[in-house]
């Protein structure tokens, strides 16, 4: 994959999308079959249903649904922050246990929707991107990574942002060091969680680029987006859930085109209606 310093060399205000890698038989991450339900009142409620998913190299898949739809739900699993109830999965070649753990995940790195709990409030922005090498005792040159990782997220000069703490930042600053902490071990999958939907408009798409430049130098990315227009936006291929299933998946373009189910219909209306075109 590339690095740290590639990624901020090729940091541009609107990259060029380079169209979708197509998924080889390998993908990165692959998923088959998972399922999850959730118990309440002594009652069990579906929320995923045989959910299959792939990721391949370099490439920008949107999970896109309205709420409920499970994209979350599929996430934390895929995260390992929450067990599945069936299915199988592989990351990086390897088996992929879909269990509550740590175990495996080590190429993979969070984005966490809300920039403003994601960081702590007595952390400086040097300590809170260092934190992933440390834990994971890579602090040779960690300084130099840091910076790096700073410098790929567009918080340049970075001797501007390094001391500041995270009160002493916008929301979509905050969010910038959200991500460069989580490249910062260069990670073959990277995982956003709604990444824009607490920044406003301006920052959201500068983060949204963020991603597309990182896939273009060879990090996977994976998101949950509510919103039909940004996914289009830095997506190279939709997956759209609906009550816990894969309802329709495929380029933007040709969703956009032709969308082959209600829920997609109703999805690129309703991004129609606010000026998707």
């Amino acid at each position: 994959m590339a690095t740290i310093e590639q990624a901020r060399l090729a940091l541009a205000p609107k990259p060029q999308r380079a169209g979708p890698q197509p998924i080889g038989p390998e993908p990165i991450l692959e998923l088959k079959d998972v399922a999850k339900s959730f118990r309440s009142h002594g009652k069990s409620t579906p929320v995923l249903t045989g959910v299959d998913l792939a990721v391949g190299k370099g490439e920008v898949v949107a999970l896109v649904g309205p709420s409920g739809a499970g994209k979350t739900t599929l996430f934390h699993i895929v995260a390992g922050l929450l067990a599945a109830d069936a299915g199988s999965a592989s990351f990086n070649g390897q088996r992929l246990p879909l269990v509550e753990t740590h175990r495996g995940r080590e190429g993979m790195s969070l984005v966490f929707q809300d920039p403003f709990t994601a960081l702590s409030a007595h952390m400086r922005v040097r300590e809170a991107v260092r934190e992933p090498l440390r834990i994971k005792r890579r602090n040779h040159n960690w300084q130099q990574k840091v910076r790096q990782s700073l410098e790929a997220v567009g918080l340049a000069p970075t001797e501007v942002y390094l001391d500041r703490y995270p009160g002493q930042l916008s929301g979509g600053q905050r969010q910038r060091v959200a991500i460069a902490r989580a490249i910062v071990t260069e990670p073959s999958l990277l995982l956003a969680d709604e990444p824009t939907s607490m920044l406003d408009v301006s920052a959201g798409v500068s983060v949204l680029n963020l991603f597309r430049s990182l896939a273009a130098l060879g990090m996977a990315v994976l998101l949950t987006i509510h919103d039909l227009a940004s996914a289009c936006y830095v997506a190279d291929r939709l997956v759209i859930l609906a009550g816990g299933s894969v309802a329709e998946e495929g380029k933007p373009a040709a969703i956009l085109a032709n969308p082959q189910q209600g829920i997609t219909s109703r999805l690129v209306a309703a991004a129609r209606a606010v000026g998707l075109d």
